[in-house]
């Protein structure tokens, strides 16, 4: 598998069956909870969003947000269906990072504590890949055979 393929579907998953069923449950409750009860309020972005994302000294606020907010919506798809779960995690996970280090700074732990919780898991799935049991197990299958295919002839 090329390079490129490797970061964009790319990932060892679990060691097992078994882990790789974990990592589906996870990736379905935290993707769909990421993307419906936290991106879909930023679609498109509010005044008062970009107020935010101008205040921690974002230049171009209006694309910052709108980036926040696909990075929550779509990258929570993404990763409820392990779709390009890789990267979608990547932006995830630096959204989170902003979140919990950024606007949250000064907040008591409790209310960053979300932040921190969705960037671990999405920095796992960042490292690791979606598993066995997603749409990028599936394409990785399909590059696999195609590149065999290439050889044998």
């Amino acid at each position: 598998m090329k390079p490129h393929h490797h970061f964009l579907i790319g990932g060892a998953g679990g060691a097992s069956a078994v882990a790789d069923i974990g990592l589906l449950i996870l990736r379905l409750l935290a993707g769909l909870t990421m993307a419906f009860a936290h991106g879909i309020n930023k679609i498109p972005p509010s005044e008062g969003f970009i107020g935010s994302v101008d205040a921690l000294g974002f230049p171009l606020p209006v694309l910052f947000a709108w980036s926040a907010g696909l990075a929550e919506f779509v990258g929570g798809l993404c990763l409820a269906i392990g779709l390009l779960t890789r990267p979608a995690s990547l932006f995830l996970a630096v959204t989170m990072a902003v979140a919990f280090f950024l606007r949250h700074a000064g907040d008591p732990f409790g209310d960053k504590e979300k932040a921190l919780l969705f960037g671990g898991i999405a920095l796992l799935y960042a490292l690791i890949g979606a598993g066995r049991f997603s749409v990028d197990a599936l394409l990785r299958s399909r590059v696999t055979k195609r590149t065999a295919n290439r050889y044998i002839r």
